[in-house]
């Protein structure tokens, strides 16, 4: 099996290498402006933006299956055309295409998101998102739609923020609560998802639903620290647009998946 990851420099994108690589699969990985940090990978240098430099990788690879990853905050480029772009190659080529989604395509309330529920974007992040659902869907209808939430892991995005926080350099929201997965759980639910048929919409993340100031307290305790050092404040007094309470039903996706995705109370148990 040959599997493409575009976006493998990122931090999901890399831990899908990494474990296909161990797992003894042909690894192509594309980058952008970081380097691929996993030996074993095939790099190649793409612009998603470019349609036809897209096509040209793919089909040269000629890959069994393709997890596409790319998004660049605040770009519409890269994350609605590039995903478009993406899942056209893959189609020429018959190639299995699992698309990395995300919960911030919700606009946010108190009950939790079933798999199927259309998107409601309230910022152009989580417009960009649905865009490139949008897309994914109708040039690939057979193609399994990741969504997602905050992705843990030792030297992720969240965990620095949370020792900001500690450190006083930032402020962690009370008011958004997210479903917290680890990134060798998504990784590995990505990969089980190649090898199946499921098709559509699928939540992908953990249990359990805190807010970010909630993960702060929990680092905190876990590397012996004082968690009233932990510094809060709320997306709404940062004057921010963007949903808050955002609760994703993985029911589905337990009852699917092999891999058992852990809660973030589990992930990060002093």
């Amino acid at each position: 099996m040959t599997i493409l990851v575009v976006g493998a420099s990122g931090f999901l994108g890399g831990e899908v290498c990494r474990q296909a690589v161990a797992a003894g699969e042909r690894v192509v990985g594309t980058y952008h402006s970081g380097a691929v940090g996993v030996p074993g990978v095939e790099a190649y240098r793409l612009d998603v933006t470019d349609r036809a430099a897209v096509r040209e990788l793919v089909t040269r690879v000629r890959p069994t299956a393709v997890v596409g990853t790319p998004y660049r905050y605040g770009d519409w480029a890269v994350t609605a055309d590039g995903a478009a772009h993406v899942a056209y190659a893959a189609a020429e080529v018959g190639a299995r295409l699992v698309h990395i989604s995300s919960d911030a395509l919700h606009a946010g309330r108190p009950e939790p998101y079933a798999d199927d529920e259309p998107p409601t974007p309230v910022y152009p992040y989580g417009a960009a998102k649905a865009a490139a659902e949008t897309a994914v869907r109708a040039v690939d209808p057979g193609a399994v739609l990741v969504r997602t939430s905050l992705i843990l892991g030792e030297g992720s995005k969240q965990i620095q923020l949370c020792r900001d926080a500690l450190a006083g350099r930032a402020g962690l929201f009370t008011d958004e609560i997210r479903c917290p997965i680890d990134v060798t759980d998504l990784a590995a639910a990505v990969r089980e998802l190649i090898a199946s048929d499921y098709a559509g919409p699928l939540n992908v993340a953990g249990p359990d639903p805190v807010s970010r100031a909630d993960i702060g307290l929990l680092v905190a305790r876990r590397e012996g620290l004082d968690p009233g050092a932990v510094k809060t404040t709320t997306s709404a007094a940062s004057g921010l647009l963007r949903p808050t309470d955002v609760r994703l039903d993985v029911t589905r996706a337990a009852g699917l998946l092999r891999t058992r995705l852990r809660g973030v109370r589990e992930l990060l148990a002093a």
